[in-house]
């Protein structure tokens, strides 16, 4: 027998479009015991179906600049306090960049995002990064969008300009638990260059990563803020634990656990982009086609930004065997 909570909650959504899940119902589902996953998993794909159809967002980003950066995220490998052995560089050329968005987009990405380390960028590497922007759009149908730290009104508007349609800024996780995570800023710079980027007329892209040691009510939290924020897209990454990161002795989530995330999300944000991202291959394994039953409308293809990532064949292969086609998301 099916939960009959889920149900009612999964035809509230899909009956009313401005329905909106509260933080209790949405820890009542976040308590289901494991042997009521599927029948989550089953609502949120009904959601994802109204809402999204058929259509899946492939997502692609390059790593623009790596390491160097001031930040201590706890599981991050660019950390300037971690010792980690990734490669460093300063920002790639603006011909790097657009060979790069080039190759991606022949490889079947829709969307492509020049991501950088650090809080913020130097006025010349904002320009070279408008340069880049401006190439990619004659070059590609990509939609473009940039990951570069924290914006002012000023720079958002730049980007605009440049030709980026989206702009990309994590909160990581829920602001209860941001301390465990983060203490060189403020969990309210990253809100603010959300609403910045919003303000901009850029579309905004923010999520996080679980798995980090947070709670089931701090990943509702999480959520219901970037619902508030009424983010674009979400995009979830699963925490692969990277050795000399603060996290770097952390268990991977069990791939129900992962799974439920998503559905989770799914009913908190019914309208939005969900894309699942970084640590899916190893947090997932064989059950990454899941994502897509479990609400997910959007992946990450390529490589991540310190780690590789399947090769893009086979997840262009995965969507059209399970009969979903990839266009452009927001």
């Amino acid at each position: 027998m099916y939960n009959r909570d889920v149900i009612n909650l999964a035809e509230a959504v899909l009956g009313d479009e401005n329905f909106r899940i509260s933080t209790a119902e949405a820890c009542r589902l976040a308590a289901l015991p494991k042997e009521e996953t599927l029948d989550l998993l089953m609502g949120a794909n009904k959601i994802r179906q109204k809402f999204k159809q058929n259509k899946v967002v492939t997502c692609s980003i390059t790593n623009a600049k790596s390491g160097f950066c001031s930040e201590n995220c706890a599981f991050c490998a660019q950390s300037s306090y971690h010792e980690t052995g990734i490669e460093s560089h300063p920002l790639l050329s603006e011909e790097r960049l657009v060979e790069d968005a080039v190759k991606l987009h022949e490889n079947g990405a829709t969307e492509f995002s020049m991501v950088t380390s650090g809080f913020m960028l130097t006025e010349a590497e904002l320009a070279t990064i408008g340069r880049a922007a401006g190439r990619i759009k004659e070059q590609t149908g990509l939609l473009l969008c940039s990951s570069l730290g924290v914006l002012t009104a000023v720079r958002a508007k730049q980007l605009k300009d440049s030709g980026l349609s989206a702009y990309h800024h994590n909160l990581e996780t829920a602001r209860s638990f941001f301390s465990q995570v983060c203490t060189t800023h403020n969990y309210d710079d990253d809100v603010e260059t959300v609403r910045i980027a919003k303000a901009a007329g850029l579309k905004v892209c923010c999520g996080g990563i679980l798995g980090l040691g947070e709670s089931w009510e701090q990943r509702v939290e999480l959520a219901i803020t970037l619902r508030d924020l009424d983010v674009d897209s979400i995009p979830i990454n699963f925490l692969n634990p990277i050795a000399g990161t603060r996290m770097g002795a952390r268990p991977l989530l069990a791939p129900q656990e992962a799974l439920k995330c998503i559905a989770l999300f799914r009913f908190i944000n019914p309208q939005k982009d969900i894309t699942i991202c970084g640590g899916r291959e190893v947090t997932l394994r064989d059950q990454q086609s899941w994502i897509f039953a479990a609400g997910a409308n959007g992946l990450l293809i390529g490589n991540y930004l310190t780690t590789e990532g399947r090769d893009c064949r086979a997840d262009m292969e995965m969507i059209k065997d399970l009969g979903l086609v990839a266009e452009q998301g927001c």
